[in-house]
């Protein structure tokens, strides 16, 4: 494996310490900002070293040595916080006057103190009676893509890479960010609608992380691709299963818990710095 640290200026005295922690073979430098330690294994001693890194706001991956991005048939993204850079549901609470209470349950299940379907059903109560027309408001006046999000998925799209959406959040976000990027793939949460509002339910089954997980697996099946072969990228503790089904796992600047088995951790960078990665 080799170790990529991006992002900044790598001060020696932490250069010296990762070397040793990982006991990489070589350090090459790479223009622009960006350091490749090769043969490097990731140790408990490289991981005590990740605040350090973090506070030089510097990024780092552990990837194979030679990769590159065609070698991959599949990307995956979740939606909230990750492909976009809000939480559809907090910001719906906002137009219910609610968002500061739905906004602390979520942090909470992102950063898995509670059951994510549990957490949905509060939250989702919390909105019951809210009109239906706020979800376009929604899109169309707060949604944002997250910062190199274009530019990686038209990059994937271009070097052979099929596209998914598996988000624990709603279809009426996931359907429009699917045709209009040109996703491949979606699957999310239904909200449940009746007379112009929203019943604070959901249609069907709850998109969980398991179900995140299945999907994914299930795409690859279908896809006739290896594991070794699939990007997955995601910020919470509902993402952490359906990142452990992936070859490469990528924690966008996310929560300690997913950066800590992350095989990639984004923290400053736009999810465009993945490209950095590969050959």
């Amino acid at each position: 494996m080799n170790l990529i640290i991006q992002g900044g200026a790598l001060p020696t005295f932490l250069l010296e310490r990762i070397s040793a922690a990982t006991g990489a073979a070589t350090v090459e430098p790479r223009p622009p900002q960006l350091v490749c330690l090769k043969s490097a294994i990731r140790t408990p001693e490289f991981d005590a070293l990740t605040p350090l890194i973090e506070a030089e706001k510097l990024d780092w991956a552990f990837v194979e040595a030679d990769k590159k991005l065609s070698d991959f048939g599949l990307i995956c993204f979740d939606m909230d916080s990750t492909l976009i850079t809000i939480e559809c549901i907090d910001e719906l609470a906002d137009f219910a006057g609610k968002k500061e209470e739905v906004s602390t349950v979520t942090e909470a299940a992102m950063r898995g103190e509670i059951d994510y379907r549990e957490s949905l059903r509060r939250r989702l109560a919390l909105l019951a009676g809210l009109d239906a027309r706020v979800l376009a408001r929604v899109f169309g006046e707060r949604l944002l893509l997250s910062p190199g999000a274009r530019e990686l998925l038209e990059a994937c799209q271009n070097a052979g890479l099929r596209t998914a959406i598996l988000s624990g959040g709603f279809t009426y976000f996931t359907e429009r960010l699917r045709i209009e990027l040109g996703f491949d793939f979606a699957t999310s949460n239904e909200l449940e609608i009746s007379g112009g509002k929203l019943t604070g339910r959901v249609v069907g089954d709850i998109v969980d992380a398991a179900a995140k997980a299945h999907h994914l697996a299930r795409l690859t099946d279908e896809l006739g691709l290896k594991r070794k072969q699939v990007i997955a990228c995601g910020d919470g503790a509902n993402d952490l299963l359906m990142m452990a089904e992936a070859g490469l796992s990528v924690a966008f600047r996310a929560k300690p818990a997913t950066r800590a088995k992350a095989d990639v951790a984004i923290n400053f960078g736009g999810l465009d710095s993945l490209l950095n990665l590969f050959d």
